[in-house]
C-alpha cells in the first residue's frame, strides 16, 4: 500500500513540473542535454542556464518540490505513533538480521486492475521475493505472518517449493497466523516453526466442492437456457440448465475431490512428520481450537504474534513484497513508459518470454492490454504471439495458462498463433490451476506441456446455446414477434428457444467444432483422432491423470517450465524474462475504461439473493450469469465450468 502512496506522490510531483509553464528540467529529457551513461537525460541533472538559477533546491522559483516529495515519501513510510515498529531497537542494515513478511488475501497469477487500483498478490512475485531472501547474506531467518489466504491448490504446491527453496539455504522460515483453514494450513506445513494466536484454530476439513445452479433463478424471471453440447461428459451448460449435477458431473467432481484429498493428507504427513491413518483422523476431526492444534502437533506454540517474532532474540526488520527502491531517474522512467513517452522495458538480447494466458477466452480485442490480466482476447492474444515469433531475440516462449476456455473460434485463431510460433521456436506450457476446454485447445499444439499434480485439465468437448428471455421480457410488458424470410431466418434474431429444426443446424456446426478440436489435440499429441475420442468427451482431467493419458508431458510447475525454454532455447537462466501481459500504461488504463453491463437485472437479483452468503458463493453466481449472458454473441463455446472448490 505504502509502495503505491509513494508511487502516487511521483506522479504528482512529476505532472507538477511537467505542467509548469516555464522551462523545467523535463525540458531537458529529450533535448540533447545532459545525459546518463544509458543514453536517457537524467531530468534531476542541475542546470546551469541562468534561467534555471532559482532552481537549486529542484523547484521552481524557489518552490522546492523535491523537498516536498522527500517528506511525503518519509511520512508515508515512517510509522505513526501508534501503529506497530518497522524494526527492533537493535537492527542495523549492515548487520545480519532476521526479516518479518506479511502475507494474505488473493494469490494471483497477474494482478488486476481497475481505477480503484490493483487486486491480488502475484504467486510469481512472492516467490521471486522468497528466493531473493534466501540468496541474501543479511537475512538469517524469516517470520512470516501468514493471514487468511485465498489461493489454489496448485498454487500453493508453487509456494512451497519456494518456501523449501528458503529453508535449503540454511535459513530458519518461523511462521504465525491467527487462523488456518485448508488453503492456508498447507502452506503454514512448509514452515520450520508454526506458531497460533491464543484463541486461534486450525480448521481442515479436506476439500470440498460447491457447484452452483442458477436454473431456478432464470426459471424466476422468465428466463429460458436453450443449450447443446457435445461430449457425453460436457457440463458447462449444466448450471443454467438443470437444478443440480448430473451423474457424470458428480463423477468428475468425485475425482477431482480424491486427487485433492490425497494430496492434502500427503502434505500434512510428510511435513509434520505424522502418519497418513493419524492425519485421515484430523481432518475427519476437522476444527481444532489452538490447544489442541498444538497437541494434535498441527502446530508447534501458541503465541501472540509479537511475542513469536521477538523470540528469535535477533534484530529483525519489516519487508515489503516488492524489494526495488527505484532511484528518482529510474522512477521518471516508470512515469514515462506509463503514460506513453518511452517504449516499455525488455531484456536485451537473447532472452525467453513468458506469455500469460488468464480468463475466459473471448472473441475480439476484448479489454486490451489490461483485460489481459483478466481475460484471453483472441485479437489482442494473437497479436503478442505473432509479436514474439518475429522478434530474434526471444528464443522460447513459455504459456502460462490459467483458464477454462471460452469462444471456440478464438481458441482455434490462438491455437494457429501458438502452431506458427512453434515453428519458429520453442513454446512450453505452463498450466496453473485449470486449462480446460478452450484452455487446453490453446495447449495442444504445445512443444511441450507441464501441469502440476492438482491442475485441471482437458474437457475436450463443446457447449452450444442461447438465453431465450421472451419470457422474462413478457413479464415487464415488452412481447415479441420475430419475423422474416427464409426458412430460418429468425435462428438468431428470435428471443424464445430454438425448435428442433433449428437445434439441428447448431447442433451439426458443435459437432463439426468438436472434430476440429479433437482433431488439433491428436496432432498436437501424437496420437489418432481415435485414441483422443476416448478421453474427450468434455471429461475434466487432474495433472496427474492427464499425464497417464499423454495430455501433458511432465508434472511441474512454472519453474519447470521456464527451465525447459531455457534448455531448449540455449538461454542462460539469469538472464530476465520478458512479460505479456506487460505493466500498464495509461493508454491500456483509457483503452479498458468501462464494462459492458449485464440485461434482465441478473446480477442484482444473485446479489440481493446471496447478500451476507459466501462471497465465493457470490462471485460463482456471477460468473454463471456472466456466461450466460456471453452465449447471446459467441454461440458455440469451448468452456468448461468447474465448481467452487475449497
Amino acid at each position: 500500500m505504502r509502495a503505491r502512496l509513494i508511487a502516487l506522490a511521483t506522479v504528482l510531483w512529476a505532472s507538477l513540473v511537467a505542467c509548469d509553464s516555464a522551462p523545467s528540467r523535463l525540458d531537458h529529457a529529450f533535448d540533447g542535454k545532459p545525459k546518463t551513461a544509458g543514453g536517457f537525460a537524467d531530468p534531476w541533472a542541475k542546470s546551469h542556464d541562468k534561467d534555471n538559477d532559482d532552481d537549486d533546491k529542484g523547484g521552481r522559483g524557489g518552490f522546492d518540490l523535491q523537498g516536498i516529495l522527500a517528506k511525503i515519501k518519509d511520512t508515508i513510510e515512517k510509522p505513526g505513533p501508534y501503529e506497530a515498529p518497522e524494526k527492533s531497537a537493535d537492527f542495523d542494515e549492515t548487520k545480519p538480521h532476521w526479516g518479518v513478511l506479511k502475507i494474505g488475501g488473493e494469490i494471483v497469477e497477474r494482478e488486476a486492475f481497475s481505477w480503484t487500483g490493483g487486486h491480488g498478490t502475484e504467486l510469481r512475485q512472492l516467490i521471486d521475493r522468497l528466493r531473493e531472501l534466501a540468496k541474501d547474506d543479511k537475512i538469517s531467518g524469516l517470520v512470516l505472518r501468514v493471514e487468511t489466504l485465498d489461493i489454489s491448490l496448485p498454487d500453493i504446491t508453487e509456494l512451497r517449493a519456494a518456501m523449501h527453496d528458503f529453508r535449503a539455504a540454511k535459513k530458519p522460515l518461523h511462521c504465525h497466523a491467527e487462523t488456518a483453514t485448508n488453503a492456508t494450513y498447507l502452506v503454514l506445513s512448509a514452515c520450520d516453526k508454526i506458531a497460533l494466536a491464543p484463541l486461534g484454530d486450525v480448521m481442515i476439513p479436506g476439500p470440498a466442492a460447491m457447484p452452483v445452479h442458477i436454473k431456478p433463478l432464470l426459471d424466476k424471471l422468465g428466463i429460458q437456457a436453450d443449450f447443446l453440447h457435445v461430449g457425453a461428459y460436457k457440463g458447462a451448460a449444466e448450471p443454467l440448465t438443470r437444478d443440480a449435477p448430473s451423474k457424470e458431473m458428480e463423477e468428475t467432481i468425485g475425482a477431482i475431490l480424491d486427487r485433492r484429498y490425497q494430496t492434502m493428507l500427503d502434505t500434512i504427513a510428510t511435513e509434520r512428520k505424522l502418519e497418513p491413518a493419524s492425519v485421515k483422523a484430523l481432518i475427519d476431526t476437522a476444527l481444532f481450537p489452538a490447544d489442541q492444534a498444538k497437541a494434535a502437533r498441527l502446530v508447534d506454540d501458541i503465541v501472540p504474534y509479537e511475542a513469536f517474532r521477538d523470540a528469535t532474540r535477533a534484530p529483525w526488520t519489516k519487508l515489503e513484497l516488492d524489494a526495488d527502491k527505484p532511484s528518482q531517474l529510474q522512477a521518471m522512467m516508470k512515469i514515462a513508459r506509463f503514460v506513453g513517452a518511452m517504449p516499455p522495458e525488455r531484456p536485451i538480447g537473447d532472452h525467453v518470454a513468458v506469455v500469460y494466458a488468464i480468463g475466459n477466452i473471448v472473441d475480439g480485442e476484448g479489454q486490451g492490454v489490461l483485460g489481459a490480466r483478466q481475460e484471453i482476447a483472441s485479437h489482442t492474444m494473437v497479436a503478442a504471439l505473432r509479436a514474439l515469433a518475429a522478434d530474434d531475440h526471444v528464443k522460447a516462449v513459455v504459456l502460462r495458462i490459467d483458464s477454462g476456455g471460452g469462444s471456440a473460434q478464438a481458441s482455434e485463431l490462438i491455437w494457429h498463433a501458438v502452431a506458427d510460433l512453434k515453428t519458429k521456436k520453442p513454446v512450453i506450457v505452463s498450466m496453473s490451476d485449470v486449462a480446460a476446454s478452450g484452455g487446453y485447445y490453446i495447449a495442444s499444439g504445445a512443444t511441450e506441456i507441464f501441469a502440476l499434480a492438482d491442475t485441471l485439465t482437458g474437457s475436450i468437448g463443446v457447449v452450444g446455446g442461447k438465453i431465450a428471455p421472451a419470457g422474462a421480457l413478457a413479464k415487464l410488458g415488452v412481447n415479441t414477434f420475430p419475423m422474416g424470410r427464409g426458412k430460418h431466418a429468425t435462428l438468431m434474431a428470435s428471443l424464445g428457444p430454438w425448435n428442433d429444426d433449428e437445434k439441428a443446424i447448431i447442433l451439426s456446426t458443435m459437432q463439426a467444432v468438436y472434430t476440429v478440436f479433437v482433431g488439433r489435440v491428436a496432432e498436437g499429441r501424437h496420437k489418432l483422432p481415435a485414441e483422443i475420442q476416448v478421453i474427450a468427451q468434455g471429461r475434466v482431467w487432474t495433472g496427474t491423470k492427464a499425464k497417464e493419458l499423454g495430455l501433458v508431458d511432465q508434472i511441474g510447475g512454472l519453474d519447470a517450465a521456464l527451465a525447459e525454454a531455457q534448455k531448449l532455447g540455449k538461454v542462460d537462466p539469469a538472464i530476465d524474462l520478458e512479460v505479456y501481459p506487460p505493466s500498464p500504461t495509461l493508454r491500456d488504463v483509457l483503452h479498458g475504461f468501462g464494462q459492458v453491463q449485464t440485461p434482465f437485472g441478473l446480477h442484482v437479483q444473485a446479489r440481493e439473493m446471496l447478500r451476507g452468503v459466501d462471497p465465493k458463493l457470490v462471485d460463482a453466481t456471477e460468473r454463471l450469469v456472466d456466461l450466460a449472458v456471453s452465449f447471446t454473441t459467441t454461440r458455440i463455446q469451448a468452456i468448461s465450468i468447474l465448481p467452487v472448490l475449497q
